[in-house]
């Protein structure tokens, strides 16, 4: 443990009681759980084709030391690498989303949204800084002899930046359409795979947070689970000018053209 990576004796006991049922209801599943993967010296990805578990019994622990309600348990199984169910837990606000893979996303809170979604100063926008505790490498843009003194570069503009301090809690937050993007590079498997399900299944769009060599026209592919690189769009309605996918991957095609590339590298994922 350190002044970051913060571990209490709820997480151990949470995931201890929630592998325990797992297993014993389901002997021959993997379970992979962020306390039991932290506490080895391998950094592998170890999700493959076969079904799994993966818990994070308490997303936002420094949250939760400091009884800010924006903590929660994240439960999510995966068939051949792919997150098919999700459940997210918030036990001091009482919010709970879950999906199933082809039938829905669910919430006592609202899942999706029918509205269009801006890629201009609009937009409100979620991240984490991560471990690194610095500020996520965004290419500038320079400004021309009209741009106000002491102005030298434009990064674009949006509504707000906000992190909860929970990436799970991001996620979901973003599956409800109150964020409009969420930006990230650094957490685990554990912290994305419940929400990427929700998501997915509540009309979003999650993607690699690393620009393609040509982010106006390559395509734009689906996450890799264990990428540790993920940024996703909320859901959206289609409006009388596009779909949507048009507008979804509009943000992701401009986001991409202002941030540059972040390496967590990995073996086996």
């Amino acid at each position: 443990m350190n002044a970051v990576d913060i571990v209490t004796q709820t997480d151990l006991d949470v995931e201890a009681f929630v592998k325990h049922e797992i297993l014993n209801r389901y002997p021959s599943h993997k379970f992979i759980g962020e306390e039991t993967y932290s506490s080895g010296s391998s950094k592998e990805y170890l999700v493959d084709s076969s079904p799994t578990w993966i818990v994070d019994p308490l997303d936002g622990t420094v949250n939760y030391t400091h009884l800010f309600p924006m903590f929660c348990i994240s439960i999510a199984f995966c068939i051949d690498g792919i997150p098919v169910i999700g459940v997210i837990y918030a036990p001091i606000l009482d919010v709970s989303y879950s999906a199933l893979a082809g039938h829905g996303a669910w919430g006592n809170d609202h899942v999706g949204s029918s509205n269009g979604v801006a890629s201009d100063g609009a937009s409100f926008a979620a991240g984490t800084l991560k471990k690194k505790r610095k500020l996520p490498y965004v290419k500038g843009k320079p400004l021309g002899k009209e741009a106000p003194k002491g102005c030298t570069f434009s990064w674009g503009m949006v509504h707000g930046v906000r992190s909860l301090g929970s990436a799970t809690m991001d996620l979901a937050y973003t599956a409800t359409g109150a964020f409009d993007i969420w930006w990230e590079g650094g957490c685990w498997e554990w912290d994305v795979a419940a929400g990427i399900c929700i998501l997915r299944e509540a009309g979003g769009l999650i993607t690699t947070a690393n620009p393609p060599a040509n982010p106006e026209t390559d395509p734009i592919e689906e996450v890799r689970l264990g990428s540790r690189l993920y940024l996703a769009i909320r859901p959206a309605g289609d409006t009388p000018s596009e779909t949507g996918r048009q507008q979804q991957e509009r943000v992701v095609r401009e986001v991409w053209k202002r941030v540059e590339a972040l390496d967590y590298t990995r073996p086996g994922a």
